[in-house]
């Protein structure tokens, strides 16, 4: 009688481990290379596929080969916290982008631990003459490379960022901090000023300030951040404005969930 649960979780675990196989850099995969990322035989992942079809959780894409589907991703956006603090903070990062015309970004942490966190995008504001950038809402990038990212890392104490940067600190661009000292001085730089400043660190040819703000009830913490290109990146006049945007968003959170 106890087989059946067990067996079922064995399922549930597997099905997760093949979604799990799906990224930004590589959202579209075919069996077989589900297969070797998960170690599960290609004829398992078959009939998870097909059970994942069944439900709505993948969509095939001609010839063979798979993606997530729609009913994954409206899941996803059901998460309460994230839809109110993105809702909660549009029409701010509106304001701050008819001010600047460059790209807006708002980002949490995701992740359960420092050795595994990133920095997720939840929400954003592009034009196109705005600075080309990779983000993308429900994108994931490392935290030490991206403006957001960084503002959230430097909001954290010295045992969490020791732990995230043993873990070890990738490069994304030759200008990548990929040094755990240098990493913490650049940190201590940003929280002497109150904003952190990533150039060229994740993308080529953009420059980004960003400023994080403390988490309000069930709220996660979240960074505001201007992206633009490098050589018309304006930190004098881009910080304060992301400064008070900050500043007023977090205290519009307050009086909103903080009760």
């Amino acid at each position: 009688m106890t087989a059946k649960p067990n067996a079922r979780a064995g399922v549930l675990e597997r099905a997760f481990d093949v979604l799990d196989c799906f990224t930004a850099d590589e959202p579209v995969l075919s069996a077989a290379e589900i297969a070797q990322r998960t170690g599960l035989a290609v004829s398992s992942v078959h009939r998870l596929l097909a059970k994942l079809l069944t439900a709505g959780y993948v969509e095939k894409v001609p010839p063979q080969r798979y993606a997530v589907g729609l009913k994954l991703w409206k899941v996803g956006e059901l998460n309460p916290a994230l839809l109110e603090l993105r809702e909660t903070a549009l029409p701010h990062m509106l304001r701050l982008y008819e001010a600047t015309g460059e790209n807006i970004q708002l980002a949490v942490v995701d992740g359960w631990t420092p050795r595994t966190a990133r920095v997720l995008y939840i929400a954003r504001v592009v034009s196109v003459s705005s600075a080309a950038t990779l983000t993308r809402i429900g994108g994931a990038f490392p935290l030490h490379t991206t403006g957001v990212g960084k503002a959230l890392l430097a909001a954290q104490d010295r045992e969490w960022l020791s732990e995230y940067i043993r873990a070890g600190l990738v490069k994304e661009t030759q200008h990548s901090l990929t040094n755990g000292s240098d990493l913490i001085r650049d940190l201590e730089r940003a929280r002497a000023r109150g904003y952190a400043v990533v150039r060229e660190e994740m993308t080529l040819g953009t420059a980004s300030v960003a400023v994080a703000f403390d988490r309000v009830a069930h709220l996660p913490a979240a960074a505001i951040g201007v992206v633009t290109e490098v050589t018309r990146f304006r930190e004098r006049e881009l910080s304060p404005m992301v400064l008070a945007t900050a500043q007023k968003l977090h205290a519009v959170l307050r009086e909103q969930f903080d009760r």
